[in-house]
């Protein structure tokens, strides 16, 4: 045989392996992570209210020192809904993803289950796109993607805030423009 046929063939047989190892690591299954509950935090316990933009603010300050980078790679929005908008490199082609989700309050700690995904005008299941974020983007020890129900773990009392203290979600109410957060500041022994 033509010692150009089989450079053709070796080169065929190597892009197809590459494509499907992509494939494959695009739609393999993802261990997800077992959330726990949030212990009970004694102290004592500040209630503060702020708004869509403000807790956005707040988020985006956490995220940006979790992730030491800077810009972040994630772009978020808390408006009616979050939406978290990045960029994916896919074939040296960078797609432009979206992704809505609803928060939820559960045990003081967030719940953000993903209501609509767009990937530029593909048709990508929202479980494929989640676990590609998850794959592609180094989130912080207290963010929990979890593909396969479609959802964000967001564990607030693993994130310390200033000299010891935690914070607990109580109420979101993004369409009143509302956010109630519990914040636990330890009680100091008193002599």
């Amino acid at each position: 045989m033509n010692k150009w046929k089989i450079a053709f063939f070796t080169l065929a047989t190597a892009v197809l392996i590459t494509f499907a190892a992509v494939v494959y690591l695009i739609v393999a299954p993802v261990d997800q992570e077992r959330v726990q509950a949030p212990l009970e935090a004694e102290g004592n316990v500040l209630v503060v209210e702020t708004t869509a933009k403000e807790f956005e603010a707040i988020a985006k300050q956490y995220l940006g020192e979790a992730m030491n980078t800077s810009p972040l790679p994630v772009e978020l929005t808390v408006a009616e809904d979050v939406v978290i908008a990045s960029e994916l490199t896919v074939f040296s082609v960078d797609v432009p993803i979206r992704m809505h989700f609803d928060p939820i309050v559960e045990r003081g700690n967030i719940v953000m289950k993903q209501t609509a995904v767009h990937v530029g005008k593909l048709n990508i299941p929202p479980k494929t796109v989640l676990k590609l974020m998850s794959d592609a983007i180094p989130f912080p020890d207290w963010i929990t993607v979890q593909p396969n129900d479609e959802k964000i773990y967001v564990d607030l009392s693993r994130i310390n805030i200033a000299a010891g203290s935690r914070v607990r979600a109580k109420e979101i109410d993004l369409a009143n423009d509302k956010i109630l957060l519990e914040i636990i500041v330890p009680t100091v022994g008193v002599k």
